[in-house]
């Protein structure tokens, strides 16, 4: 093929399909062409077109450097002043802007584009420096880009300019939380079914899966981000691989199976494919590491996140989805400094949708991170205003999951307020939500596992790995004779009524105290690593607060009534760990287990 074909090919499959792979390999089979042959003119529209629809196509520092080359030897080929060399200027200062994170350079050059004679130099300036301006910073610039690109695009003579500029108007609606997004989306579909745009689509289907995580549709989202993805991989985009994963975890998030996810976002946090501006990944691990049990690789990401201050991060895209991230992580590590820290900066984009680039995830309104962060940092009240206005505006956003999931941590937080009544009434709206949406939790078996010093509560699919406590032992008794009444007194003491008649029932697990002599037994008498030797020292001292001089049980002569008011306790501490670890198994133990004098689990 001649270079002036090869052109051409390569400018079909952008600017009409939207064939990013395509194009790519076209363009550079053009500029090389053109090169042996001295074809400037072929050359420079290769150099241009190369670039890509999109901002930052081209990840790997190889890649990159290839384009920009090419396109900066393209700038000493043509005439300073002329539409092509701007063209070429606009794409420089994009790129370069987007990954220095700011915009006024290319915002400047916008400026200039809008005196020229071309349509097409205006249509190019409009998305590029809409795609820098993606951050929550500047909701109605963007909507003013996209308007005046629509107008722009009916002039260009190129189909693919508009499908582009309704695409960025479809993205800045559902970034801001519009309730005419669907609208929009809406229309764009029906344009695609007549002008097909490869690129355009793909960012279609993705938000469509979006939509479906939002409707609580977890197992139809999954499809559907699977067929994103492969739709992506066919068009080309960088953003394929990142995309699945963020859905992914957004689906495993409302399901409660974040932990799974732990070795997928350990490895994908080193990606080439990410973004340079993206740090939403390691939040999200964060978040993964903490609700599987790694504390030291929760801790290792978010110190990586905070380390020169949260506001030093860049304000890109996924910006406000990386905020919720640390939020959800400091509220499960007990980081008080970094949950002042992200409240601080999160505040003033209180209002806005937690969503990751191109509408592609939404996590939610962002008053629920806000109302985790004064939990955390222990103002009740104050997540009490976030949490009640966070299901407010989840509701309003269609985000069904969203809104369970903040009116759970609202009933928390009322707890914690003191107004314990308000805080039953939203845990019976959770149920029945729950139960609307088939989430609920009824016909799932409960099981409570102590795993070294830690113990694995599961409740169906879902799974917490917590920190160890007395009351988290007297959870597993509990939970292993579903039904049956316990004497307080007799959890705490660990007497053998209980352990006999465990064994005549076959139906309670080794009594808590006496598995932890007998773990301590074992230590005793020989070498111990680090780790053994803290296990040993959290045994010995559990054993002493519940047990008396000499090791003998304690007893309670007043009737039990110092029992009940120690296991109450112990207890409700247990729950409110495993109620941050997983809202919906702290739950559901809040709701089956009683406590008192007799106390028991009750499965629903």
């Amino acid at each position: 093929m001649t270079p002036e074909s090869l052109l051409e090919a390569g400018t079909r499959a952008l600017a009409r399909n939207g064939d990013l792979r395509t194009s790519r390999q076209r363009f550079a089979e053009a500029y090389e062409a053109a090169e042996r042959d001295g074809d400037v003119d072929t050359l420079v529209a290769a150099a241009l077109g190369a670039g890509g629809v999109w901002v930052h196509e081209h990840r790997t520092a190889a890649e990159a450097e290839l384009v920009r080359s090419r396109i900066e030897h393209a700038l000493t080929l043509v005439e300073p002043k002329s539409d092509i060399a701007l063209r070429l200027r606009l794409r420089l200062t994009a790129e370069s802007d987007y990954q220095a994170n700011t915009n006024a350079d290319v915002l400047k050059l916008l400026d200039e584009a809008r005196q020229a004679d071309d349509p097409v130099v205006r249509v190019e300036a409009l998305s590029l420096a809409h795609h820098c301006v993606l951050g929550p910073d500047h909701v109605e610039l963007r909507k003013e880009l996209a308007t005046e690109m629509i107008s722009e695009s009916l002039r260009s003579g190129r189909p693919g300019d508009l499908l582009m500029a309704l695409l960025w108007q479809v993205v800045d609606h559902f970034l801001d939380g519009d309730p005419h997004a669907v609208r929009r989306l809406t229309d764009l579909r029906e344009r695609l079914e007549h002008t097909d745009h490869l690129a355009v689509r793909f960012v279609v289907s993705a938000v469509e899966v979006m939509l479906a995580i939002r409707d609580g549709r977890f197992e139809e989202a999954e499809r559907l981000a699977g067929a994103s993805a492969q739709l992506g991989a066919e068009a080309g985009d960088v953003d394929a691989t990142a995309w699945y994963g963020a859905q992914l975890c957004a689906i495993r998030w409302y399901q409660g199976r974040t932990a799974e996810l732990f070795p997928l976002l350990d490895h994908l946090v080193h990606s080439p494919t990410l973004s340079t501006v993206d740090n939403s990944f390691f939040s999200a691990l964060a978040v993964a590491a903490a609700l599987s049990g790694d504390r030291l690789k929760a801790q290792g990401a978010l110190a990586m996140l905070t380390r020169r201050g949260l506001d030093a991060l860049p304000r890109s895209s996924t910006w406000l989805v990386t905020m919720s991230g640390v939020a959800d992580a400091a509220h499960l590590l007990g980081d008080a400094d970094a949950a002042r820290e992200v409240h601080a900066i999160l505040l003033p984009f209180a209002r806005l949708p937690l969503m990751a680039s191109l509408a592609v995830t939404c996590f939610g309104s962002a008053r629920h991170p806000l109302g985790l962060a004064a939990l955390t940092f222990g103002d009740a009240e104050l997540a009490v205003t976030h949490l009640r206005a966070a299901v407010r505006d989840n509701l309003a956003l269609g985000h069904w999951p969203a809104a369970l999931s903040s009116r759970r941590k609202y009933a928390e937080a009322l707890e914690r307020a003191g107004d314990v009544e308000e805080a039953r009434r939203q845990l019976a709206t959770c149920a029945q939500e729950a139960a609307a949406l088939g989430l609920g939790t009824a016909g799932a078996e409960l099981s409570v596992r102590r795993e070294g010093t830690r113990w694995r509560v599961s409740l169906g699919s879902r799974s917490a790995l917590v920190d160890g406590g007395i009351g988290m032992a007297h959870l597993a008794v509990l939970v292993a004779n579903p039904g049956r009444e316990i004497d307080a007194a007799e959890l705490v003491a660990g007497t053998n009524a209980v352990t006999e008649e465990v064994a005549a029932h076959d139906q309670l697990d080794p009594e808590a105290l006496r598995q932890y002599r007998n773990r301590l037994a074992a230590l005793r008498g020989r070498e111990l690593s680090d780790a053994e030797r803290r296990e040993h020292d959290w045994l010995a001292g559990q054993i002493a607060a519940a047990t008396g001089l000499g090791g003998r049980a304690r007893t309670f002569s007043d009737s039990g009534e110092r029992a009940r008011i120690a296991v109450g306790k112990a207890v409700r501490r247990a729950v409110s760990t495993l109620s941050s670890a997983d809202p919906v198994i702290g739950n559901h133990v809040r709701d089956h287990v009683r406590t008192g004098r007799r106390c028991s689990y009750s499965p629903p």
